[in-house]
């Protein structure tokens, strides 16, 4: 990298092992904002879709293979790590916790790090469905601590949440939060309310922990609604579950979609689903699809955890439910369809909120002030 830099030009070096290479929050968000703003930017992925340029921004693939956990986190993460020495950048920034050991070793080449988390990994352990409850806890602590003395030698700690920034604040002095918050002009819908069918959707992979099962079952409770599903299974044991559900025939399976593609999705729907189960690591999260619903105009229908039902009342854009009733979130489906005045004023509102406060445009400038800082060190 450093032998096509233009003079004076910050080369940035972003690594996954796990996340696709058009993720929103690395590529759409981060990627393209720093190179946008005179950064030499390029992403490191282990996708196996090869190598490419997108926008003037480097995308190397170092390959993947099908492999257990275990595998992955041993032999892509030191593909990685060999792929990141070799570009030679000025700044690297690490988008999963396997990668924490490749940040220590590129601080000893004397580079800048970063470590950018997206989820409260600790918590999000312990609620591993293939996991011993035991075993869960144990991982669970043992990342705690391994966190605890490792980010601290980091030069900026990224955060999802306010809770997660939090929690990293009593590890690194530099713990910055940057919410998953939407880029507005991308999502809103200008497609008449009246001209929708009655249609919903559900934005995101499919779980047991993410509410499909009682989505399912809601759905004998909405009479010809369909469920517009962009996302993906990665259980396959778990989709033979599902697709033998009696209602799976309601469901338009879409698959795994680019953000442009999910905009239309987004477009024809009456509202989004995002029911997620009361876990350790969802209560005080912000589900970036929650924002997109608000930011594309439709109404939520939400799990009822203190911190999301304060943000979609507060803003009138949604109804919260218990996500474990079935009965709750069908009669939440059937009043928002039943009810479009007040369905697309719901809508109106939710992206009233998302253009006020809850947008990519404001935590864009905690990124540039933060890689500005790295830059003058």
């Amino acid at each position: 990298m450093n032998q096509l830099r233009k003079k004076h030009q910050t080369s940035v070096a972003h690594l996954t092992s796990v996340h696709q290479r058009s993720d929103t929050r690395i590529f759409v968000k981060m990627c393209k904002t720093l190179a946008l703003n005179k950064y030499q930017v390029c992403l490191i992925v282990a996708d196996n879709k090869g190598s490419e340029n997108v926008n003037g921004i480097k995308v190397f693939d170092v390959g993947k293979k099908k492999s257990t956990r275990l595998f992955r986190m041993i032999n892509t993460t030191r593909l990685l790590l060999k792929k990141a020495i070799e570009v030679d950048a000025d700044i690297y920034h690490l988008h999963d916790p396997e990668l924490i050991p490749i940040g220590l070793k590129l601080k000893k080449h004397g580079k800048k790090v970063i470590f950018d988390s997206h989820e409260d990994s600790p918590k999000q352990i312990l609620d591993k469905p293939y996991l011993n409850k035991f075993v869960g806890m144990f991982l669970s602590k043992l990342l705690e601590s391994y966190e605890r003395h490792k980010c601290k030698k980091f030069d900026f700690v990224i955060a999802a949440t306010p809770f997660i920034t939090k929690k990293f604040l009593k590890i690194n002095k530099n713990a910055v939060n940057i919410n998953n918050y939407p880029i507005i002009t991308k999502l809103k819908s200008t497609v008449n309310w009246q001209d929708k069918k009655n249609e919903i959707c559900h934005i995101g992979g499919i779980s047991k922990i993410r509410g499909i099962e009682e989505i399912l079952e809601a759905m004998s409770n909405t009479g010809e609604v369909r469920l517009n599903w962009a996302g993906s299974i990665n259980d396959q044991s778990y989709e033979k579950i599902i697709r033998a559900n009696k209602n799976w025939y309601k469901i338009n399976e879409l698959g795994f979609l680019k953000p442009n593609k999910v905009a239309n999705v987004l477009a024809k729907s009456k509202a989004g689903l995002v029911l997620f189960h009361p876990a350790k690591n969802h209560t005080n999260a912000l589900p970036t699809k929650m924002f997109e619903y608000m930011a594309a105009g439709i109404p939520v229908i939400a799990s009822n955890f203190p911190l999301w039902k304060k943000i979609i009342e507060d803003s009138n854009c949604g109804i919260c439910v218990d996500p474990l009733d079935p009965k709750a979130i069908a009669k939440a489906i059937n009043y928002l369809l039943s009810h479009p005045i007040k369905a697309e004023k719901m809508g109106v509102n939710g992206h009233r909120a998302v253009v006020k406060k809850y947008n990519w445009e404001k935590d864009k400038n905690k990124l540039l002030n933060l890689y500005s800082k790295l830059t003058n060190i």
